[in-house]
């Protein structure tokens, strides 16, 4: 039996309960669904507003992290005032703002193999908001496991992405993508940067399409992957096929319960963009001004790409562009100390993994990169 609307849900949802194909049966479908939103970022932000300001009466909120000032470009869900607080708190807060006839449930921890049963288990569909291959693998077999449609969302500089995995009728996301992408080879928003409205068009694209499922209206983006490219507005519509063969969704399912995702990817499940070698690879700012006070011969290697120079630049460095950095190898003596470094140590840590396999035995990665120099070194260096 649908619930109720009080006299003031009626008054909040008019324009909604004027549209035929939703009116007033709609609107109290709306109130009895629920939704997990697995992330409060970019994608996040216009997912978890519109599906509030809809009415969905129960949304919960998956993530770990808090408000970042770099956040502020995107995720229009968070105030420069919540800077440092939960996301998921900033999150809620801002959802009941806007409407407190509604449910926010939020979940400050990793989601992985251990807890996503639990806490998917009472909402009625999934939209995932994540930036990660590990969590995008999980929330998909999650999805298929539990029957569940999987709202997905993906979104790179001025390119995203968006489609329904719903195994019930149609292709998974390992159907698409039955392997992950070698480590290094996509980069992460953190390292590539992404236009500040994309995840607006993305997440409300996504929002849209939670909707349409909970009202049974429209045709939704199941077995059809929608690319948008927004330097020149275009949307194209490309048509997926269930994989036979497919692991998990399949006629002989491999996948039979949740994994190890980090593993299975090889990168971990987080967008926290500080990148380390480990203790043995690593070297900090403060012992890299050390070093360079007493003269040592060190070599820099900046793996950044040629723009990011006009941001901020470490003199007397040398510039190889990660993505040259295999064919330029011959460049660089392994006799001499050299020290890589980025934006925030992922780049350089993959360039010392190039140089390791290589045989490179005295190379080092400076942990953090130059936003770490500009916070611990040289405050005249601007942070990015």
């Amino acid at each position: 039996m649908l619930p109720e609307l009080s006299h003031e849900e009626i008054h909040r949802y008019s324009r909604h309960l004027l549209i035929p194909d939703v009116g007033l049966k709609g609107q109290q479908k709306l109130k009895a669904a629920s939704v997990l939103v697995i992330g409060t970022g970019g994608l996040g932000s216009p997912v978890a507003l519109y599906l509030a300001a809809a009415g969905v009466g129960r949304i919960g909120l998956v993530d770990y992290d808090v408000v970042d000032y770099t956040n502020l470009q995107r995720q229009i869900i968070h105030g420069q005032s919540r800077l440092g607080d939960l996301k998921v708190e900033s999150a809620r807060d801002r959802m009941l703002d806007l409407n407190p006839e509604i449910q926010v449930d939020v979940y400050n921890e990793f989601l992985n193999s251990e807890n996503a049963f639990e806490i998917a288990e009472p909402y009625d569909l999934i939209v995932d908001g994540t930036d990660n291959f590990p969590t995008r693998y999980l929330v998909n077999d999650l999805c298929v496991l539990t029957g569940k449609p999987n709202v997905y969302g993906s979104i790179f500089r001025f390119d995203g992405q968006a489609s329904v995995f719903y195994a019930k009728e149609g292709p998974c996301y390992r159907c698409l993508f039955p392997e992950p992408p070698p480590h290094g080879l996509v980069p992460s928003c953190a390292e590539g940067g992404v236009l500040g409205v994309l995840p607006g068009t993305i997440g409300s694209i996504q929002a849209t399409e939670a909707l349409k499922l909970i009202l049974g209206i429209g045709e939704p983006l199941i077995g059809k992957l929608l690319l948008y490219d927004a330097l020149d507005l275009s949307f194209q519509t490309v048509k997926l096929h269930k994989n036979p063969d497919c692991k998990i969704c399949g006629e002989n399912p491999e996948v039979t319960a949740l994994i190890d995702y980090e593993a299975f990817c090889g990168v971990p499940s987080h967008d926290h963009e500080e990148g380390s070698a480990g203790e043995e690879w690593d070297i900090t700012a403060t012992e890299l001004e050390a070093r360079l006070k007493e003269g040592d011969d060190l070599l820099l290697v900046d793996v950044r790409e040629p723009h990011e120079l006009e941001i901020s630049n470490l003199k007397g460095s040398e510039l190889i562009p990660l993505g040259q950095f295999a064919s330029r190898l011959s460049e660089l003596d392994s006799s001499q100390d050299i020290v890589l470094f980025c934006k925030a140590g992922t780049r350089s840590t993959r360039a010392l993994e190039i140089m390791a396999s290589a045989g490179f035995k005295k190379v080092k990665n400076l942990k953090g990169g130059i936003n770490a120099w500009a916070m611990e070194v040289d405050p005249s260096l601007p942070i990015y």
